[in-house]
């Protein structure tokens, strides 16, 4: 049902309910009874436009973000890894769609979202036990449960997707698998409680503790998944041969395609998290726009002047930073304060990956942290500079009138709160992922042995090969 649809449908509500007090003024009880009746299923009748409204928007909105993962991600750092491993690259992506799948239908769902407590939620949902097509007016009252739930889960999924760059071309697969378990239980569900779950200690739409703002996933994905991919990288040690053997990517093109994917689904990453059709829908789905595309020449200009060259690697490197700065700010900013976080984004990400990197020494393969990690960090606190009441009324006072949201607006305290979140989540991923290298390892090994990195992923990992050109006769 679409909006046309909908406002026909509210004038003819609001066209019965004008005549409704002349016929009960002049009719006998029975037929005012009759209609009170009718008034009462048309104001149904608009309800339920709105509801498969909403959940036909979420639903796509989850078939985007899936496609996030496989094919954008997927393709996006396969194509920045060597010939020997693009297959095990990518399959780290396209088993995590799996893995992770079973895991919240299980488990994760009802630890992220269920009740609980200021930290983590309960129990209360595991098997997914009362999740149906009844809503939860706690975080939709227009969408299923279910359409909640498994959007929901495309997030839990790129999420620790976004991790494997960091370690790309020497992680055992198995090790990778055990790890991710762990970390989703250990640090995405709890994260994820905390900022977006009932009773969650940062969540600013249900009255947390420490309101944070953060609209769709920069604490919660970005820098957990960036910040742990940062000690993944320096836990693994290097690549054989990093960085005095160039390792240049085997196929940019398969990583423009991959990028381009993440740009359009992204628009169901962000746009999505309105959790229905509406105008706040509209607003992030344009603000993710600008400051992906600010990002992208903000990038391609610091290389630009820096290197005397604009490279393609760099474009699509950019307009991913923007699109991971812009995550959390995008339901609650307007267009130009997009376009500035977007700039701003694409300058400091680039400088993160080629000049910090270079001076630390770490091999983050494929920039998880200069782009994700430092990329949420900074998005996560301009949210707090240029959040706007006008765009989302997220804070009311008493009688339900709204209240400023960012620093710009006078709401200064708004950064200490997003400094909380920050804190809370660079610290969980530290921790957390920290121990659980450090049981992996102890338990099973972490990486693949030297003459198993030489030889590449494809073959050592999984027997095959992601090229194979057969010889003339």
């Amino acid at each position: 049902m679409n909006q046309i649809h909908i406002d026909r449908l509210i004038t003819i509500a609001f066209l019965v309910l004008i005549s409704a007090s002349t016929l009960r003024a002049q009719a006998p009880a029975s037929s005012a009874t009759n209609v009170d009746s009718r008034i009462a299923a048309l104001q149904q009748q608009v309800a339920d436009a709105k509801g498969s409204a909403d959940n036909a928007w979420m639903l796509t909105s989850s078939a985007l973000v899936l496609m996030m993962t496989g094919p954008g991600l997927a393709l996006f750092y396969g194509g920045l890894v060597r010939k020997k491993n693009v297959l095990a690259t990518m399959m780290q992506s396209f088993a995590l769609m799996a893995l992770i799948s079973v895991l919240w239908a299980v488990l994760g769902y009802s630890l992220a979202f269920g009740s609980g407590n200021s930290f983590i939620g309960d129990l209360h949902n595991i098997f997914l036990r009362g999740v149906g097509l009844q809503s939860d007016p706690a975080y939709s009252a227009t969408i299923p449960q279910q359409t909640f739930m498994i959007y929901q889960l495309m997030f839990a999924i790129i999420t620790p997707a976004l991790i494997t760059g960091a370690f790309a071309e020497r992680m055992k697969f198995s090790a990778m698998v055990v790890f991710m378990i762990l970390w989703s239980v250990l640090v995405y569900d709890p994260m994820a409680h905390m900022v977006w779950g009932k009773n969650g200690l940062l969540n600013a739409a249900l009255g947390g503790r420490f309101p944070t703002l953060d609209f769709a996933g920069g604490t919660v994905v970005h820098v957990t998944s960036g910040v742990s991919a940062l000690v993944c990288a320096i836990y693994l040690g290097r690549r054989l041969g990093y960085p005095k053997q160039a390792m240049p990517p085997h196929s940019v093109v398969l990583s423009v395609i991959g990028a381009c994917l993440l740009w359009v689904g992204w628009f169901g990453f962000n746009a999505g998290s309105a959790l229905g059709s509406g105008g706040l829908a509209t607003s992030a789905f344009v603000a993710t726009h600008f400051a992906t595309a600010a990002a992208a020449l903000g990038w391609i200009g610091a290389e630009w002047l820096r290197s005397g060259h604009p490279t393609t690697l760099g474009a699509i490197s950019g307009a991913v930073a923007g699109l991971v700065a812009i995550t959390p700010a995008s339901g609650f900013v307007g267009p130009m304060a997009a376009l500035v976080i977007g700039l701003i984004a694409g300058v400091v990400c680039y400088f993160m990956v080629a000049t910090v990197k270079a001076r630390l020494g770490y091999d983050d393969s494929l920039d998880a942290f200069g782009v994700h990690g430092a990329g949420g960090t900074l998005g996560a606190l301009l949210t707090g500079v240029f959040a706007s009441s006008s765009v989302n009324p997220i804070f009311k006072d008493s009688q339900g009138n709204p209240l400023p949201s960012g620093v710009l607006e006078g709401n200064v305290h708004q950064i200490v709160n997003q400094f909380v979140g920050l804190l809370i989540a660079w610290v969980l991923a530290i921790v957390g992922t920290l121990l659980i290298l450090k049981v992996v390892d102890a338990t099973m090994g972490l990486r693949v042995s030297a003459e198993q990195e030489v030889q590449g992923l494809d073959l050592s990992q999984h027997g095959e090969e992601g090229y194979y050109w057969e010889g003339s006769a």
